[in-house]
């Protein structure tokens, strides 16, 4: 049986809506974009707080389901 650890490659702040993507290439997040093409940035001060205890599991188990840990 074996574990794949996944991470994730989008988040978004709960409090401003702050859409970010991970960017494999510079190995940083970056500011994502709308539908329209505009950035999806948020309030300027806000103290972003991601979803890090949410649905996102980064545990994988032979390609199935994540597991609850």
């Amino acid at each position: 049986m074996g574990v794949t650890i996944r991470k994730p490659t989008a988040r978004q702040c709960e409090d401003c809506g702050r859409r970010e993507v991970w960017n494999d290439a510079t190995g940083t997040w970056q500011v994502a974009r709308d539908d329209d093409g505009e950035r999806v940035v948020g309030r300027v001060y806000c103290i972003h707080e991601w979803d890090i205890n949410g649905t996102f599991v980064p545990i994988e188990m032979d390609g199935t389901d994540a597991v609850d840990v």
